[in-house]
């Protein structure tokens, strides 16, 4: 990563110049203003006073900018703090101070480059609202999105509580501030603490570095916690005090950090079940659930079905370089029959083969490869409910697939994790 230094005094330079070296910055520095106007940095300290026109100028060149108040009085760095900067460094100072600085720049940094990623490769999906409950759904996001509460979002997975929850995101007053995403049933449960909250130096072993939590990285916007019932049961007392307080304290740290993030979380248990059998706390969860909102499965709102259908195969045609296909009769015919396990996201994975392996400008059924398991509901699922098809479905293909969960969960059209969720719950 690249860092600039602009100051006139030259024991400044040298000073901040050798502490960024060590964390492997490429470092410029300079005592003139107008040579780094074309410089894209990462990270850029400059010596205050400053015009607001020339501060503004370097700003745009740089990533995060930090104030220097050498000579420069702090109101001076407030205020170009209002115009861009990230913080600013009063001189002198120690190594100390200037390294929390830094931990809490590269944090920042690693924030800034996960959201350009996000937005060079685009949402996978946006909401298709054809079907009644989608329509009311979408209706009520406007009000939803300009409250500060909670929101609780479940749904079976693949069904897009995210896509939602980053919608609520992107309507609410919060939208230019971050928007982290944890994924709680991913994180090993020895660092879900230190994802969470943070860590200091020392903290543990292998912690050479103060590191910034989910939490604080999402101060003043929106904090998502994906499949939030997958927390570890001892580990949601100090995730339910972080909501009472507004705080956190970091794992190894003496002092608490104040935070405002509104908070989104997804499951796609039964929360209830969740709480009856303590896997989840029933305090923790009315926390979470101020606005509670549930998405129904594909097979439920068949309504949304071939406009999502449609709206796949011609983002996917455009981003694979493929002239445009078209569904044919019978094709789209096969998809409304079919039961869809896995939801959107099984929908998305169909038609992406089928633009990518197929060269025809059309799409017959045969080259969606559907799973002839849940093509059509066969007579001896009359009557049954839901949970009860979705739980002979789950051992057909068990039996089908001799008991791999591996490859029966990939013919579902979900995560192995979520398949043996539905199997302990059985």
């Amino acid at each position: 990563m690249k860092a600039l230094i602009l100051a006139e005094a030259t024991e400044t330079r040298f000073f901040l110049e050798a502490l960024l070296r060590e964390k492997n910055f490429h470092v410029v520095t300079t005592n003139k203003v107008g040579a780094i106007y074309d410089e894209n940095s990462d990270l850029l300290f400059t010596e205050l006073p400053l015009t607001k026109a020339a501060f503004s100028d370097l700003v745009k060149g740089a990533k995060i900018a930090i104030a220097i108040t050498a000579r420069g009085s702090i109101e001076e760095a407030v205020k170009m703090m209002q115009l861009g900067a990230f913080h600013y460094l009063t001189l002198p100072c120690t190594t100390e101070v200037i390294e929390e600085l830094l931990g809490k720049a590269m944090a920042r940094l690693e924030l800034l480059q996960e959201t350009i990623e996000t937005k060079h490769s685009g949402p996978m999906h946006q909401i298709i609202a054809e079907s009644p409950s989608m329509k009311q759904l979408v209706a009520d996001l406007d009000k939803i999105a300009r409250s500060h509460s909670s929101v609780f979002i479940s749904g079976e997975s693949g069904t897009g509580k995210e896509v939602i929850a980053q919608m609520i995101h992107q309507k609410s007053t919060r939208a230019s501030l971050p928007f982290i995403k944890v994924n709680c049933a991913a994180i090993p449960e020895t660092l879900i603490e230190s994802e969470f909250f943070g860590h200091e130096k020392g903290a543990f072993t292998g912690a050479l570095n103060r590191r910034l939590g989910r939490f604080e990285l999402a101060h003043k916007g929106t904090l998502l916690l994906d499949e939030v019932s997958e927390i570890p049961i001892h580990l949601q007392s100090k995730l339910l005090r972080v909501i009472q307080e507004q705080e956190v304290e970091r794992v190894g740290g003496l002092q608490p950090v104040r935070i405002d993030v509104r908070l989104v979380a997804t499951s796609n248990r039964k929360m209830k079940e969740a709480i009856e059998n303590k896997l989840f706390r029933e305090d923790l969860y009315y926390r979470l659930n101020v606005i509670p909102l549930h998405i129904k499965p594909l097979r439920e709102r068949r309504e949304d079905m071939l406009p999502l259908a449609n709206y796949f195969l011609k983002r996917l045609c455009l981003e694979n370089h493929k002239k445009e296909k078209k569904l044919t009769v019978e094709a789209q015919k096969r998809l409304l029959e079919y039961h869809f396990p896995g939801n959107i996201r099984e929908l998305a994975n169909l038609i992406e083969r089928a633009v990518v392996m197929d060269l025809s400008d059309l799409i017959f059924p045969e080259h969606l490869a559907l799973d002839p398991i849940s093509c059509k509901l066969p007579s001896a699922f009359t009557g049954l409910s839901l949970e009860e098809m979705e739980q002979r479905m789950i051992a057909e293909t068990l039996q089908a697939e001799q008991q791999n969960q591996t490859k029966a969960a990939r013919v579902l059209g979900i995560s192995t994790r979520t398949l043996r969720n539905k199997l302990a719950r059985r």
